[in-house]
């Protein structure tokens, strides 16, 4: 089982030896390996069980770095690198010849970001090589939120959780690109489309359902147990009613039956705080011995959209 560390000089020594590490982001923990290196990439793809048609985020220590590792910045671009990084926005570029095609599943793309946490900024600063870092979950599975999330997905694929605490976002980054110089948002995350529009004007939401993005398979973010999502609760559970149910609501409010396990995403009311109690609410079902965990669809706000998505894609089995 991978230990704990506070660490950071084992952490890169770990990286600069070609090993990889799980790592904070204010988004959540990431599985970490040095981009120059192939066998530690290749590492990631193997403890994660990922293909290798689903390409990798590379992590970047500051926002110069960018013209390191691709052929362009588009102007809006620069403007929502200028906003919000660092912080919870992946970009997408034209790459250059130092990215390997490894890293994106051979496309001519590279997904970027500056990630918001000190301790990984900290990181970057002193190995002073770019990480790629897609979540330090198996492919499929809920992104972890904590390091002991992190401990609970794996026993001995690699040796050294970096503890950053709860991840901030506690949602993955919002990816966006540009094509023909529009901007396109291609997974939905903890920047809401809202945000990015008051900078840059109108952006498209493209309905993506493939592998070729980092986190956009049909089946991801996923427990364990199986998930159902509905309109109506109540339904629901009285379908499911002789078996142990795990529900998921938005509010606080009385169900037809009463559930084996419930978890109310926001006790205040907002989409924002059920986005950041997601995960760390699928994760604690999955280990209350439920036998079925019903999901309360959300509103198509700013928020719910990203919660919705991410409920579509744990049901689907």
């Amino acid at each position: 089982m991978p230990q704990v560390t506070k660490d950071i000089d084992t952490i890169v020594n770990q990286l600069i030896n070609n090993e990889i590490v799980a790592i904070p982001t204010e988004t959540v923990y990431g599985l970490a390996a040095s981009m120059m290196s192939t066998s530690a990439i290749n590492k990631v793809f193997q403890a994660k069980k990922r293909p290798h048609t689903n390409p990798l985020i590379v992590h970047i220590k500051d926002k110069n770095e960018v013209l390191k590792y691709v052929k362009s910045c588009p102007e809006k671009a620069q403007i929502l690198m200028e906003k919000f990084w660092p912080g919870s926005l992946t970009i997408l570029f034209e790459k250059n010849e130092i990215i390997l095609d490894l890293i994106t599943a051979g496309s001519t793309l590279v997904a970027l970001r500056v990630p918001n946490h000190p301790i990984t900024l900290q990181l970057l600063q002193e190995i002073d090589v770019p990480l790629v870092a897609p979540s330090a979950n198996p492919f499929t599975r809920i992104s972890p939120t904590t390091s002991k999330h992190v401990m609970d997905l794996f026993t001995d694929e690699f040796n050294y959780v970096l503890e950053g605490g709860a991840c901030e976002e506690g949602i993955e980054s919002t990816i966006i690109g540009f094509e023909e110089n529009q901007p396109i948002v291609y997974r939905l995350g903890a920047i809401g489309i809202n945000e990015i529009e008051k900078y840059i004007g109108k952006v498209y939401l493209k309905n993506v359902n493939q592998k070729s993005l980092p986190g956009n398979s049909k089946k991801h973010y996923s427990p364990r147990t199986r998930c159902v999502i509905t309109q109506n609760i109540d339904n629901e559970i009285i379908k499911y009613k002789n078996e142990k149910i795990g529900v998921l609501l938005y509010k606080k409010r009385n169900l037809a039956i009463s559930p084996f396990k419930t978890v109310v995403l926001s006790p205040n009311g907002t989409t924002k705080e059920a986005l950041f109690n997601l995960y760390a609410s699928l994760h604690w079902l999955d280990q209350e011995g439920v036998d079925i965990i019903i999901m309360e669809e959300f509103p198509n706000d700013e928020y719910g959209l990203v919660i919705n998505d991410r409920l579509q894609r744990a049901s689907n089995n």
